[in-house]
């Protein structure tokens, strides 16, 4: 574990100057994979966190104090509860984080044996610790994102090819660790829900991938439409292999962490048109139409000073960190009665934002203590991608978000 002071600065992150003019800041922690192999997602979803508290110290602070953020670079599960840990010895009370799920799980596990607040922007796959009532996530589930696939398969794709759903057969393959997992869970949960039919399941350990034994095994129970949870690297290897022994699909879906991802469909080209993907808004293709008046405001805000710090368009990670932190430090921070974790937790259960209030398309609402998800938002959104051309994708689904007609391409080979 490191400091983030060099890495920030590498990075040409805004400093927030506010933060130097006032004797009582508001001491907010971070932890997200700056270096490492989830190093390029979790420096813009940093980015967008960066740039929430360089936007709400710009407007005054939180009732005149600015927000000083507190930074750790943790490139992997490992030394979350360490700089967990380093942060709370530091008297600090909130914790924003994680990017990937790995990371998540055990960074809000020691959050919650500190007793601190623990604000996931982003990691899809992790759950609120037992017992613990400060865990909030505000990107959607992957529980959600799962059973997104499963029921924009049924319900809009099959009529669109003359199937009913019932007579498609659903498989599922996944990479076995607690990304991989939570959102297979979700999709398999909505086939079992949709009284679908199911012919398999299929994880695997992305560190001794065989890609061409898990296809032929899928090949074996004859699925016409497969859900795939994978990292990047993975995702293409199973794709290559699925056009490699010819396997004859209808429909091909993935999600958030490979099928939607710009270097999955530059690597794949013509073999990645036709797939969809269930996954977060990039803030390059956000459907304003989507958005409430003040979401479609913030949204043209993000973006312009993004662009101008960092001289990109904002990916869904920097968009999903943004959009996080701009509800904890405009709703829910100046809702609460003190800087206490208690009182932070408090507000956060009764804060209200409308679908479409944050600039990635979200509203916010957590689910209660009792809820088979603690401290996911009920408000969260999520969209259907595809690649519609070589290197191009678009949103598709809900209609309220799109940016292009669905083409349904039946996947065979």
């Amino acid at each position: 574990m490191k400091r983030v002071a060099a890495v920030i600065s590498g990075l040409a992150i805004v400093a927030s100057v506010a933060c130097t003019r006032s004797p009582d800041p508001i001491r907010v922690g971070a932890v997200y994979p700056l270096t490492g192999s989830q190093g390029p997602g979790g420096r813009d979803e940093y980015r967008g966190v960066r740039l929430a508290v360089d936007l709400t110290n710009a407007d005054g602070g939180i009732d005149g104090r600015p927000i000083q953020l507190d930074a750790v670079d943790v490139a992997g599960g490992d030394a979350a509860p360490g700089a967990v840990d380093a942060l709370a010895d530091r008297g600090i009370g909130i914790v924003l984080g994680s990017y990937g799920s790995t990371i998540s799980q055990p960074a809000a596990a020691e959050a919650a044996r500190r007793g601190m607040v623990f604000w996931e922007t982003g990691a899809v796959g992790s759950m609120a610790p037992p017992g613990g009532d400060r865990f909030f996530r505000v990107a959607p589930s992957g529980q959600l994102l799962g059973a997104a696939a499963v029921s924009f398969e049924a319900e809009r794709l099959a009529p669109m090819f003359g199937r009913a759903a019932s007579s498609l057969r659903f498989a599922v393959a996944n990479v076995d660790d607690v990304y991989g997992t939570a959102v297979a869970d979700g999709a398999v949960r909505e086939i079992a829900a949709l009284h679908l039919p199911f012919v398999g399941r299929f994880p695997y350990d992305a560190r001794s991938l065989d890609a061409a034994a898990v296809v032929r095994r899928i090949a074996a129970v004859r699925p016409d439409v497969l859900f795939v949870s994978a990292y990047v690297r993975d995702g293409i290897a199973l794709r290559r292999q699925m056009v490699r022994q010819r396997l004859r699909l209808v429909s091909n879906i993935g999600t958030s962490s490979s099928y939607c991802m710009p270097a999955f469909g530059l690597t794949l080209g013509k073999d990645a048109v036709g797939l969809f993907a269930s996954d977060k808004l990039d803030g390059e293709y956000v459907n304003p139409a989507g958005l409430t008046a003040s979401g479609r405001a913030i949204l043209d805000r993000a973006r312009n000073a993004y662009e101008s710090t960092f001289h990109s368009d904002m990916s869904a990670a920097a968009l999903a960190g943004f959009s996080a932190a701009w509800a904890l430090f405009t709703t829910v921070m100046p809702a609460a009665s003190s800087t206490t974790p208690a009182a932070i937790a408090a507000a956060a259960r009764s804060a209200r934002i409308p679908m479409g209030g944050l600039p990635n398309g979200s509203g916010l609402e957590f689910a209660g203590a009792g809820s088979p998800d603690p401290g996911a938002n009920l408000r969260a959104m999520s969209v259907i991608w595809e690649w519609v051309r070589p290197g191009v994708r678009a949103v598709v689904w809900p209609p309220r978000f799109a940016t292009a007609r669905i083409d349904p391409i039946r996947i065979l080979r």
